[in-house]
């Protein structure tokens, strides 16, 4: 997977698909690398469409470059990589802190975008001594005072039986993560507050989450959906946090569904 510098650090990324086809861009939640959207791939491609992916800075492959990070450089990083690739309008999708990203995009640089879907995300994420634990555990313990919670926040207990293979996938997703570029990013997290700014993102945008979510609950979603004008509300059954992963048919299926009703 290619390499590119962008907003003084280096991103890892991927594209699959016709190139020509219309660019869908993906992008990824705290602790996972560009892999946690595997399950999408197929289905986008057989769509006609071109997939980016890419891995957040401090995550993956990309570079770890010193934090604490903010929300505007994690965007701005989003928008860079466009930038350098000499990408048009895209389609965009994100997930968890992927989904803070898109609503970024969509308050500051709508008119790069074809639609917008945030998925399993929140417009501020309190209480902010829940970061500080986090980071602190991670600083002495690292990746593996993180990881058990994450699991059972991120499936269900079905899920988790149903999905052994992909449940261990996401497990050492979260433990291959630089401890510096997740307590980073969970300082960027800590600081957000979207909920007055996100009233202005013009762009027609489908929230997603999954029904038993307990980190960013159906109420964050139903609050992000009640803001953005042109929006729609999907909650899939049967789901935590990483929906795209557990219900993979459902979800895969509802994003086709609104991104080719834009006709492009």
């Amino acid at each position: 997977m290619p390499l590119i510098s962008v907003n003084g650090t280096i991103i890892n990324y991927r594209f699959d698909g016709p190139e020509q086809g219309p660019i869908v861009m993906l992008s990824t939640s705290l602790a996972t690398n560009l892999t946690m959207w595997d399950s999408q791939v197929h289905a986008l491609v057989d769509a006609g469409y071109r997939i980016l992916r890419y891995d957040s800075r401090g995550h993956g492959r990309s570079e770890t470059p010193a934090g604490p990070y903010s929300i505007d450089m994690l965007a701005d990083d989003a928008v860079r990589l466009m930038d350098a690739l000499d990408l048009g309008r895209i389609h965009f999708c994100g997930l968890s802190m992927g989904g803070v990203v898109g609503q970024m995009l969509g308050i500051w640089h709508s008119e790069r975008l074809l639609s917008l879907t945030l998925c399993s995300t929140a417009a501020h994420m309190p209480p902010r001594e829940l970061w500080d634990e986090r980071i602190e555990g991670v600083g002495t313990r690292g990746m593996n005072a993180f990881v058990d919670g994450a699991i059972d926040r991120w499936f269900t207990k079905a899920g988790q039986e149903r999905l052994e293979a992909e449940v261990s996938k996401i497990r050492d997703m979260i433990l291959d993560t630089p401890t510096e570029g997740f307590r980073a990013s969970c300082a960027a997290l800590q600081d957000m507050d979207l909920r007055d700014l996100i009233r202005a993102i013009p762009t027609r945008t489908l929230v997603i989450v999954g029904e038993h979510d307990p980190g960013t609950p159906v109420s964050a979603s139903q609050f992000i959906h009640e803001q953005i004008a042109d929006s729609r509300l999907k909650i899939i059954s049967d789901a935590a946090h990483l929906a795209n992963v557990e219900q993979a048919g459902v979800f895969n299926e509802t994003l086709l569904e609104f991104i080719e009703t834009d006709g492009v």
